[in-house]
């Protein structure tokens, strides 16, 4: 007798769609991808089951997927795929039942119609003089009639014409079916093992692209009474485009970044030799010349089949939901907001206040009036706080008004940053007429000697004392030995050198030599002058240009309502008739 093989093994299949059937635990949103987790609960028969998951992200980052279990069993497998999207049946006997009724039905109204126009034709033709009187009102009466009917027909031929295009609409949506997103087109292939028959729980947890969150900030400043602080309240703007809209999930906002394969970069040996030329061999011959030459090598690449292409990665006073922090650090934190969060797949920004910070700031006032007279205010702010301040757009209101766009750079705790507050029109600028004296020096070898005033007047209109009020102008500088230019007030050095001793440098002694920076000049109460250098910070100062260039810059403190005018004055000489361009 044969033996007949046992039926092959067929695992119990378990079919579901991510949306309608999970829920997301929760979301950690990175600066470029986001991590989503999904718990999903059904039933498994006793032995293997095999559960298909539909509908993930086609943004969803394959190598990053995880699948964790509760329950008697054992996760044997996990897979993914993409779905091909199947065509729908465009057809069907009843789909061609109402098409056809459609067609009897409009060929019924265009001969209604045409009977009615052929009836109103035949009523034109009448001629008043050739119709008895006796037979006209028959005539009328047989008219109406027929009007009356064909028009009540019409009607009816409408409201049927209606039915039946609702019901080819709707057998036609029935032969299309559900469409799924076009963005969720990943299934997941899990295999479970279980022990008994019974319900369990899956989590997915799975990093998506096409998700993020940029910092946002807005900047208030006070200059009304005198501080030396602002408010930054830091916020977070969150948007995801990934298909899926994460609805009423707990939310988390990362501050680092993750990174893939990150190794420390190593240097190619940087070898020097002496170059040959290269010389080109010809030989002749008595019908042309060729150049010798080797044939040309051709190196063949093995070409790799192209991966999956990945989606592009990718808003009394009411209080304003802000985020805790779970954990920081001096690399990252973790911002968590509190209850639940909606963010739609939508691909727009959607706001949470991350914290209030009252941040040490010092203010500063500068103008450049020889170019313009409007005087721009500057804040440097100090982060003081323990929070890392990623980069980011700010909006800068100064005393309640919105003033001017801005942004914010990466900041550590305890590091500073400028930051540009608009114009201030209550302090005000007056630049003078520059005035020019001529006299003549010299018996023998005579000179033209040039003097310059070029006054300035600052005024403080405010109702508080101010300082760091910073005026930048400038002297010529000569670019011929002929020409001799001097600073006359303020009375400003330029940088010395002098000897610093010896060092030891291995086996013989190196003089040094020793910059001296010379200290602001004090022009008169609450004004000091100085070489400008371009920016705020004294250790990177370039000495070997400072005071070269001719830029100066007065720094005043001025009182409330005060005025204070500014001097500055130099002479140019240079030999008797000397034409000199530029003055």
């Amino acid at each position: 007798m044969a033996e007949s093989n046992p039926p092959a093994f067929e695992p119990h299949v378990v079919d579901l769609e991510s949306i309608e059937d999970s829920k997301i635990l929760s979301v950690s949103v990175y600066s470029g991808r986001a991590e989503v987790t999904r718990l999903f609960k059904f039933t498994v028969k006793a032995g293997q089951n095999q559960v298909n998951i539909s509908g993930l992200p086609n943004v969803l980052d394959q190598n990053t997927l995880r699948v964790n279990g509760r329950g008697a069993g054992t996760i044997q497998e996990v897979s993914t795929s993409y779905i091909t999207p199947e065509a729908g049946v465009k057809t069907s006997a009843k789909l061609k039942e109402l098409l056809r009724e459609k067609e009897v039905l409009d060929q019924r109204a265009h001969r209604a119609q045409k009977t009615l126009a052929a009836l109103d034709k035949y009523i034109g033709t009448l001629v008043a003089n050739s119709t008895p009187s006796a037979s006209l009102k028959d005539v009328l009466v047989d008219y109406n009639s027929n009007a009356e009917g064909i028009q009540a027909e019409t009607l009816v031929i409408d409201d049927k014409q209606t039915e039946v295009d609702e019901a080819v609409r709707a057998e036609k949506l029935a032969l299309e079916g559900k469409k799924r997103d076009s963005r969720l087109n990943v299934r997941a292939s899990i295999g479970v093992f279980a022990d008994s028959a019974g319900e369990i729980e899956l989590s997915l947890v799975y990093a998506v692209y096409s998700a993020s969150w940029t910092a946002r900030y807005d900047i208030r400043v006070n200059t009304q009474v005198k501080q030396t602080t602002v408010q930054l309240i830091y916020k977070g703007a969150i948007t995801q485009d990934t298909g899926e809209d994460w609805k009423d999930v707990p939310l988390t906002l990362e501050t680092a970044t993750p990174t893939f394969d990150n190794q420390v970069p190593e240097l190619d040996p940087w070898t020097l030799s002496v170059e040959t030329p290269n010389y080109v061999t010809f030989k002749s011959s008595r019908s042309s010349a060729f150049l010798s030459a080797p044939p040309p090598t051709v190196r063949m690449m093995a070409m790799a089949a192209p991966a999956p292409s990945a989606a592009p990665i990718p808003r009394p006073e009411m209080a304003v939901r802000s985020v805790e922090i779970a954990s920081k650090g001096s690399v990252s934190s973790t911002f968590s907001v509190p209850g639940k969060m909606s963010i739609p797949s939508d691909n727009s920004a959607h706001n949470v206040t991350i914290v209030q910070l009252t941040l040490d700031a010092i203010m500063s006032w500068v103008s450049v009036p020889k170019k313009d007279t409007k005087v721009n205010l500057n804040a440097k702010i100090k982060n003081s706080s323990e929070f890392l301040l990623l980069a980011g757009p700010a909006s800068v209101y100064v005393d309640g008004s919105f003033i001017s766009r801005s942004s914010v750079p990466a900041v550590s705790p305890d590091e500073s940053f400028d930051c540009p507050l608009g114009l201030d029109p209550a302090v005000k600028v007056v630049y003078h007429p520059q005035t020019k004296k001529l006299s003549k020096t010299g018996l023998i070898n005579k000179s033209d000697v040039y003097l310059f005033t070029q006054r300035i007047t600052v005024h403080n209109s405010k109702t508080i004392d101010i300082d760091n009020v910073k005026v930048i102008d400038h002297i010529p500088v000569s670019e011929d030995a002929a020409i001799v230019v001097k600073l006359i007030s303020p009375a400003l050095q330029l940088p010395t050198t002098e000897s610093g001793g010896s060092v030891r440098a291995g086996k013989s002694d190196v003089s040094s030599t020793v910059v001296r920076i010379p200290s602001p000049v004090k022009v008169a109460s609450g004004i000091t002058a100085k070489w400008d250098d371009g920016g705020e910070d004294e250790e990177n100062i370039d000495v070997t240009s400072l005071g070269k260039n001719g830029k100066i810059n007065f720094v005043c403190a001025l009182p409330a309502q005060g005025k204070t005018n500014l001097t500055l004055q130099w002479e140019v000489t240079a030999p008797a008739k000397t034409k000199i361009s530029g003055i």
